[in-house]
Protein backbone atom coordinates (compact mmCIF):
# COMPACT_ATOMS: atom_id res chain seq x y z
CA UNK A 1 0.00 0.00 0.00
CA UNK A 2 1.23 3.50 -0.81
CA UNK A 3 2.39 5.80 1.96
CA UNK A 4 1.78 9.53 2.29
CA UNK A 5 3.70 12.04 4.44
CA UNK A 6 1.70 14.76 6.16
CA UNK A 7 3.39 17.86 7.59
CA UNK A 8 1.65 20.44 9.76
CA UNK A 9 2.31 23.96 8.47
CA UNK A 10 -0.10 26.09 10.49
CA UNK A 11 -1.50 26.06 13.99
CA UNK A 12 -4.91 24.72 14.96
CA UNK A 13 -5.48 27.63 17.36
CA UNK A 14 -8.69 29.57 16.63
CA UNK A 15 -9.87 26.82 14.29
CA UNK A 16 -13.16 24.88 14.71
CA UNK A 17 -13.11 21.99 17.14
CA UNK A 18 -13.59 19.40 14.39
CA UNK A 19 -10.41 20.59 12.63
CA UNK A 20 -8.43 20.43 15.89
CA UNK A 21 -9.65 16.87 16.44
CA UNK A 22 -8.75 15.94 12.87
CA UNK A 23 -5.17 17.17 13.36
CA UNK A 24 -5.00 15.15 16.58
CA UNK A 25 -6.39 12.06 14.85
CA UNK A 26 -3.71 12.39 12.17
CA UNK A 27 -1.10 12.39 14.95
CA UNK A 28 -0.05 16.03 14.48
CA UNK A 29 0.73 18.01 17.63
CA UNK A 30 3.05 20.83 16.58
CA UNK A 31 4.01 22.91 13.57
CA UNK A 32 6.70 21.23 11.48
CA UNK A 33 5.87 17.72 12.66
CA UNK A 34 5.75 15.06 9.94
CA UNK A 35 3.77 11.81 10.18
CA UNK A 36 3.43 8.96 7.70
CA UNK A 37 0.14 7.22 6.95
CA UNK A 38 -1.20 4.67 4.49
CA UNK A 39 -2.90 6.19 1.46
CA UNK A 40 -6.48 5.17 2.33
CA UNK A 41 -9.77 6.98 1.65
CA UNK A 42 -10.19 7.63 5.40
CA UNK A 43 -6.83 9.38 5.72
CA UNK A 44 -7.33 11.31 2.47
CA UNK A 45 -10.69 12.58 3.75
CA UNK A 46 -9.12 13.77 7.00
CA UNK A 47 -6.32 15.50 5.08
CA UNK A 48 -8.88 17.17 2.83
CA UNK A 49 -10.68 18.57 5.90
CA UNK A 50 -7.50 20.34 7.12
CA UNK A 51 -5.76 20.91 3.77
CA UNK A 52 -5.21 24.59 4.62
CA UNK A 53 -3.15 23.58 7.69
CA UNK A 54 -1.02 20.76 6.27
CA UNK A 55 1.07 19.78 3.27
CA UNK A 56 1.35 16.30 1.79
CA UNK A 57 3.78 14.34 -0.35
CA UNK A 58 4.22 10.75 -1.47
CA UNK A 59 6.59 8.77 0.73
Amino acid sequence: MAKIKVKQLKSGIKKPQNQKRTLEALGLKRIGQVVEHDDTPNILGMINKVKHLVSTEEA
